[in-house]
């Protein structure tokens, strides 16, 4: 990797730490120079617009959520231990300082119409469809009931993960994890075979 392909990626990790905690519009070529000890004319070479900038911080913030969350994942065995794994990988992630970068975007963006609420949105479908995947291997491999519902378990696991994060962030409670991990056991033991 050259200079610059190193200083734009440690430009886009500081990007993403930034907008885990002001989100995507908070995020200004300005305050991100400040941070990173770089000349706005330096980063506008690599970010020609701030829209550019929240586009680029989110397909970074993408290729480390599959390296660290799907990418393990399915590393696990099919059926169950992979969506106990998927379900480990993805709250670790969102346990991050700041919490997860997507849900924080998408309900930044949810009412603001562009290409970055597009993208986010593309990438919401793109986690639920994994998550589904995830668990139809479990239904094959007879951990789950045949009749279960793919896409209704990811938006349930879904649902959890968004109250993690709504607990633990804007309540700051300390239980969000382990009500997290209560809720997710609830959900297997209804869709696992009788």
């Amino acid at each position: 990797m050259g200079k610059g392909e190193a200083t734009r990626e440690a430009v886009l990790d500081e990007a993403g730490r930034m907008a885990r905690t002001v989100g995507l519009g908070g995020m200004t070529i300005g305050t991100l120079a400040a941070s990173t000890q770089l000349s706005k004319s330096g980063l506008y070479a690599h970010f020609q617009s701030k829209e550019d900038l929240q586009l680029q911080v989110l397909e970074h913030a993408k290729a480390r959520f599959v390296a660290q969350v799907i990418a393990p994942a399915l590393s696990a065995p099919r059926g169950e231990p992979r969506v106990r794994s998927l379900f480990e990988h993805k709250l670790r992630w969102d346990s991050a300082p700041g919490g997860c970068i997507f849900t924080s975007a998408a309900t930044e963006l949810d009412d603001q119409p562009g290409p970055v609420r597009d993208r986010v949105a593309r990438d919401e479908r793109d986690w639920r469809d994994t998550i589904a995947e995830v668990f139809r291997t479990g239904v094959a491999e007879g951990h789950f009931r045949p009749d279960a519902d793919p896409e209704q378990f990811a938006f349930d696991l879904e649902g959890v993960f968004l109250a993690h994060h709504l607990t633990s962030r804007l309540l700051d409670d300390s239980t969000a994890g382990e009500r997290a991990w209560r809720s997710f056991e609830q959900l297997l033991a209804t869709a696992r075979v009788s």
